[in-house]
């Protein structure tokens, strides 16, 4: 009864956060336990010191995507990869991926970088139902890249449902690398096989020097926050300290594309999306002690266990789960609900958690633009003043491949275990 409550709630509009906490409250009133103990489990956040990087991290890639950033980033590329065959949507591709790991939201991406974009193919002589899909698509890889606050969010998330796992950010880093390029390669690879038949581009390639020289100061940032994170030498929050002190002081102070006026406004945006996610994070860890002192996940195994006869299967039940999940819901909102329900019953089937990780982030980044509600979809269709049926249309070549990718992923677990093994 309550559960149907709920839903009815979240479908007429009420906040996810007052829905939780609804949910929670209700729980440990059935369990006859003191409401008071969800403050204390809201409490609980401010002892996970890996937090302190998701409001560092959303104020540098709130910050960059205000600036000319994405500008000179679009020209350096442009300048390197000009000469490939499909090196235009390549460019996008990997300016997408950046953008998004950043920022953790593709919705910035598709607005900020794919109104760049897709007058660029377009102007390039790539088809126009070609260049929808790969702007909608495309603006949704960087989830798996550090330093993506999904990422984040997971490993807090997986630490607290299942502590003696030892899941540590670096490892989660490392392993979104080879997937991430695997799915960011196959829409490469369709680029390029569309580019066969097309003119070369007519746009002068900018001066790789000069584009060098306008990117000075933004080109060091991923070589020292990725590199430290990679290699060690950063910790994610010396990390997250690094990057917004980086990002403030060049764009606000050096370059000054970004007023202290609009700065303010910068740092609203920013923590406003911190706070909800905070907010979110606090009531479903009061609602997951609910559910795990209830024996819910145990139940759930012992319930799919007899109908499922291998590990492979039941991840691809997942799989549709979070896509559907993906399509429905906010990134964030989708990781603190079902990751506490799913990451108990996966490691009873055998799954390793950095791999789950990795299969929840790729899922979820592919629903941002699948049909038929994916948030992605009406973000293009409205910014590019297109029916939502033809960006339908254009992202289903897109999201097969993508799918495609999610396969292998699922069944392939070294793509992402090979590198936090080795390193």
């Amino acid at each position: 009864m309550i559960v149907v409550l709920l839903i009815i709630l979240a479908l007429i509009g009420m906040p996810l956060f007052a829905v939780i906490a609804i949910g929670a409250l209700a729980g440990f009133h059935g369990a006859e336990l003191d409401l008071r103990l969800v403050a204390i489990e809201f409490a609980r956040i401010g002892e996970m010191p890996v937090l302190v990087a998701l409001p560092l991290f959303t104020f540098a890639g709130v910050l960059i995507a205000s600036s000319r950033t994405p500008d000179r980033l679009v020209d350096l590329t442009r300048a390197w990869f000009g000469w490939l065959p499909g090196g235009l949507p390549i460019i996008g591709l990997i300016m997408f991926a950046l953008l998004t790991a950043f920022t953790g939201a593709s919705g910035i991406t598709v607005i900020a970088l794919g109104s760049l974009m897709l007058p660029a193919l377009i102007q390039a002589g790539y088809p126009r139902r070609f260049s929808l899909g790969l702007v909608t698509t495309g603006s949704s890889m960087g989830v798996l890249f550090a330093p993506s606050l999904p990422l984040i969010l997971y490993a807090v998330i997986a630490q607290q449902v299942a502590p003696g796992q030892s899941i540590h950010v670096d490892d989660l880093f490392l392993a979104g690398i080879l997937p991430g390029l695997v799915l960011i390669g196959l829409l490469a690879a369709w680029a390029m096989w569309v580019q066969r038949g097309l003119p070369s581009d007519p746009t002068p390639t900018p001066p790789l020097m000069r584009s060098l020289r306008r990117a000075g100061w933004e080109l060091p940032l991923p070589f020292v926050v990725l590199g430290g994170i990679y290699s060690g030498w950063l910790l994610v929050i010396e990390a997250a300290v690094v990057t917004a002190a980086w990002v403030l002081i060049t764009l606000v102070l050096i370059r000054r594309e970004v007023s202290w006026q609009k700065l303010k406004a910068v740092i609203e945006e920013s923590m406003l999306l911190v706070g909800a996610i905070l907010i979110i994070l606090g009531m479903s860890l009061a609602s997951t002690n609910v559910l795990i002192d209830a024996g819910v996940p145990q139940r759930l195994f012992e319930w799919l266990s007899p109908h499922i006869d291998s590990r492979l299967v039941f991840l691809l039940l997942v799989n549709v789960l979070l896509l559907i999940a993906g399509m429905l819901l906010d990134i964030f909102a989708a990781l603190v609900i079902l990751a506490p329900l799913i990451i108990p019953v996966a490691l009873a089937f055998g799954v390793d958690p950095v791999h789950l990780g990795i299969i929840f982030l790729a899922n979820l980044q592919i629903g941002y633009c699948t049909p038929p509600v994916g948030i992605n979809l009406f973000l293009a269709s409205h910014r590019f003043g297109v029916d939502i049926l033809r960006i339908y249309r254009a992202t289903l070549p897109f999201l097969a491949l993508l799918l495609a990718g999610l396969l292998l992923i699922t069944w392939w677990p070294a793509l992402s275990l090979w590198l936090p093994g080795r390193l």
